[in-house]
């Protein structure tokens, strides 16, 4: 009788977790977004309060899961890009984009520092036509404001498809960061983007 009971409860304390994980996934929301070296979009946006994840990946091409040798060559189509999943409630699709025009070069085409070619273009993929209001509006505001010298070139596009990217360039700052890219590229990125967003940390 005793074993009966254990079994019962740990079958609804089972269903309720699994319910209460379900709902956690249905109130997410999703931004696709490229912004360069995925490796470095990464490790800011994981940094989020709101964030639930960040994952690497390929959007915006023809070829049907591209490896990362072929995009790199930039003949797929394809950027790289993040997609992140965050809770509304508490970071908005605005502050997304707030700390994505700010912690990457807007004004560059097919080029953020040294990284140079289509696959690391300046886009923004987005879901669904309340996004694309957004971030249209939000592009427009910048432009208009003259933050940057030179007009922002960022695309506004679709969203079409998404390819997770190889395992490796899953979490590859926190996984190589004594790596010569993450020392003098991504560490200083870093460190810029917790003095200017400090409030939105983790």
């Amino acid at each position: 009788m005793i074993k009966r009971l254990i079994y019962f409860t740990a079958i609804i304390l089972i269903a309720l977790q699994a319910n209460a994980n379900d709902k956690n996934q249905s109130t997410m929301e999703k931004a696709t977004l490229g912004a360069g070296c995925f490796w470095c979009t990464e490790a800011v946006f994981e940094r989020l309060k709101g964030v639930d994840e960040a994952i690497s990946g390929y959007s915006g091409g023809d070829v049907v899961n591209p490896a990362y040798r072929e995009v790199s060559a930039g003949n797929t189509g394809h950027a790289e890009v993040v997609q992140v999943f965050f809770d509304p409630d508490i970071i908005s699709y605005k502050e997304i984009l707030e700390v994505y025009w700010k912690t990457h070069d807007p004004t560059q085409l097919n080029r953020q520092g040294a990284d140079v070619g289509p696959q690391y273009r300046s886009v923004i993929f987005y879901h669904n036509e309340d996004q694309r209001k957004i971030a249209e509006k939000y592009k427009k505001a910048l432009d208009e404001a003259g933050i940057w010298d030179d007009p922002i070139v960022t695309a506004i596009e679709p969203f079409k498809n998404f390819f997770k990217a190889e395992d490796y360039h899953q979490e590859y700052y926190d996984n190589n960061k004594n790596q010569g890219y993450c020392q003098f590229v991504i560490t200083p990125k870093l460190e810029k983007f917790k003095k200017i967003f400090s409030d939105k940390l983790k």
